[in-house]
């Protein structure tokens, strides 16, 4: 179904459908876990996060895309957990400001609201390094809201976000030495994704 705007509800199974895509998943990204800290949990830590913020917006009968936002921010942020699940809770907070006081959004201001996001996960970290979960999420959000326009649909966005994520993600043993020692791409990235 093509979508030319996002209301919360939709938001919610977004989120939702994310979730579980991280579940399945999540183990696989706790064994690419060598940076900062090989302690492999990093799938773990971002399962962890979301699934606070899911349980907040399962619980909740709102619809509001805006006040969805807020509910799955401050759900993620009690939940977080780890480097990874701090950093990822800061980039849903930051996508959720940009939502705030929406009831919908078209790809135009989705890509505004990610780019809020991308400036609240960079804020968030004292000392941000390249090759992360930071770098995956910036280029796909650079990548998606330069391509889409007012005629754009959701789609559009999330289809070129998720290219262009894979894309960096792919690239990250280039611009963090620990991860080509290691012969891994980043975890948190991988997560992302």
């Amino acid at each position: 179904m093509l979508l030319k705007k996002l209301n919360g509800e939709q938001f919610k199974e977004l989120t939702l459908n994310g979730a579980l895509n991280l579940k399945a998943n999540y183990a696989e990204v706790d064994t690419l876990n060598v940076f900062p800290v090989p302690d492999g949990d990093t799938g773990t830590n971002m399962l962890r996060t979301i699934q606070g913020g899911v349980n907040a917006v399962e619980k909740s009968a709102e619809l509001n895309l805006g006040e969805m936002g807020k509910i799955l921010s401050k759900g993620m942020l009690m939940g977080a957990r780890g480097n990874s699940g701090v950093i990822l809770s800061q980039i849903y907070r930051g996508i959720c400001k940009g939502l705030e006081g929406k009831a919908e959004v078209d790809a135009v201001g989705l890509a505004k609201a990610y780019q809020i996001g991308v400036k609240q996960a960079y804020g968030a970290v004292v000392t941000p390094v390249e090759g992360t979960i930071l770098t995956v999420f910036r280029e796909a959000v650079e990548a998606a809201a330069k391509a889409v326009n007012k005629d754009s649909t959701i789609n559009d966005f999330y289809e070129e976000h998720l290219k262009a994520a894979a894309k960096a993600l792919k690239n990250t043993p280039n611009l963090l030495p620990v991860l080509k020692e290691a012969g891994v791409i980043d975890s948190g990235g991988a997560g992302y994704v």
